[in-house]
């Protein structure tokens, strides 16, 4: 008997980029579809009033209500004839089947900061958490708001990998560490948990080298130093 082919789903992609995908196909959309769509894809529920104060807020109630509705008119009339928001009266949701990597990304990290229990590590957790930023090139309040709520989750997801696994799995803790480091080079955690594991590996050679590039890394940008304790973590000449 043959597999049944999978069902048909629809992707929202707001980490890195917007893109709307049916069955790997991209849906074209016009700008205010693309800030409405991904609008509510982020909160998946909102009323009508909401939407239009925020996706337009210098203009009159009556301008903002006829360009939500404009929008909506785009997004139920898009290639594929997707029901890709629910609409009443009042409130606006998010099409049945359509699925956020913004939302996955974030129960994901959510659930690494939250289990303190063993973790059975997946190389693809990293590459989830290192997809990039929420939606880089827009700079709407409400995505600039959802954008640092994402890093700072990000952030401390990788950082907690990286902990997590750097004596049971030092090399997957390395790229947890680096991943977080390409997000803020400059904080001190990562590199500490990246030296770490290094050290765990037995690759002094690395952790050496991975330190030194950090200390001219702060001296060059901020004029400081590693802190004590990280110094002391290397059998280091003192300078």
């Amino acid at each position: 008997m043959n597999p049944s082919p999978s069902p048909p789903h629809t992707n929202l992609q707001l980490l890195g980029q917007f893109r709307l995908e049916f069955n790997s196909e991209p849906v074209p959309l016009c700008g205010n579809a693309q800030r409405l769509m991904a609008f509510i894809g982020l909160r998946r529920g909102v009323c009508r009033s909401e939407v239009a104060q925020t996706l337009w807020p210098d203009a009159t109630e009556t301008h903002a209500r006829g360009s939500l509705r404009t929008a909506l008119w785009y997004l139920s009339n898009n290639s594929h004839k997707l029901e890709l928001v629910h609409c009443t009266r009042e409130s606006l949701t998010l099409g049945h089947g359509v699925r956020v990597d913004a939302h996955t990304m974030a129960r994901t990290a959510l659930d690494i900061v939250r289990d303190s229990g063993p973790l059975d590590a997946d190389p693809s957790l990293i590459g989830l958490l290192d997809r990039g930023d929420l939606l880089p090139e827009w700079d709407d309040n409400w995505v600039v708001l959802e954008r640092e709520w994402l890093r700072r989750l990000r952030l401390q997801a990788l950082d907690t990998l990286a902990e997590r696994l750097r004596h049971n799995m030092p090399a997957l803790a390395v790229e947890a560490a680096l991943a977080s480091i390409r997000i803020e080079p400059l904080r001190e955690n990562p590199h500490r948990a990246a030296v770490s594991a290094h050290l765990a590996e037995g690759n002094m050679i690395e952790a050496l080298k991975h330190y030194e590039a950090f200390r001219h890394l702060l001296r060059t940008e901020l004029g400081a130093a590693p802190s004590p304790w990280f110094t002391r973590t290397l059998p280091l000449k003192r300078r």
